[in-house]
């Protein structure tokens, strides 16, 4: 069957937060994001989207299952840590549309959507204006114990997405890792893109 891939805004979210809760989880319990998440918590970080006029979900389903999603919001808007980098250095978050999550299920990966999933979240940001874009990804010491044999990171995917990766913008952001008993800072790194050809501040 041929998947489909829909641009989701508002209150259009609201009936598939159950299963793009699900798909969060199962997907960010892989490395590196290792993530002891609950629907609960999901389920209410989802539900913001609904109320966000310039919030964007990326939707894949597959018939009518939900086999993929990707977030997208103004970074004014996102949480407060990972504004913070951007204020220290200097750099007004208002100009700025942040990528959050790509979720995928493993059997749909390798046929494109993750390009998909930048090209659709570029065009909205466009569209609305902003100048920039960007997203961050955690970092793990590259000694983790829990680390797959012969992983290979994303960085040359976003490279070639056009993004430039600014280890000076780092956020840390609690969550609790599979086997933790609480949850603890995690460093995120941020990946950025001049949206309109112009230069990167």
């Amino acid at each position: 069957m041929e998947l489909r891939v829909d641009v989701l805004v508002g209150a259009e979210v609201e009936p598939f937060i159950p299963e793009l809760a699900r798909l969060r989880i199962s997907v960010f319990r892989e490395w590196p994001y290792l993530y002891e998440g609950s629907l609960e918590y999901e389920a209410r970080y989802l539900a913001k989207f609904t109320s966000l006029p310039e919030g964007t979900l990326v939707l894949v389903r597959d018939g009518e299952r939900v086999v993929g999603a990707s977030t997208a919001l103004p970074l004014a808007q996102a949480e407060p840590e990972f504004q913070e980098p951007f204020l220290r250095a200097g750099l007004e978050p208002s100009g700025w549309y942040y990528f959050g999550e790509s979720v995928l299920e493993p059997a749909y990966r390798g046929r494109g959507l993750g390009v998909e999933f930048f090209r659709r979240r570029e065009a909205r940001a466009r569209e609305l204006g902003y100048a920039w874009a960007t997203f961050c990804a955690v970092e793990r010491p590259a000694e983790h114990p829990l680390k797959p044999a012969g992983y290979v990171p994303l960085d040359g995917f976003w490279s070639r997405r056009g993004y430039t990766k600014r280890p000076e913008l780092r956020a840390y952001f609690p969550w609790k890792d599979l086997g933790e008993a609480q949850e603890t800072p995690k460093p995120m790194v941020f990946w950025v893109k001049p949206l309109e050809g112009g230069g990167l501040p």
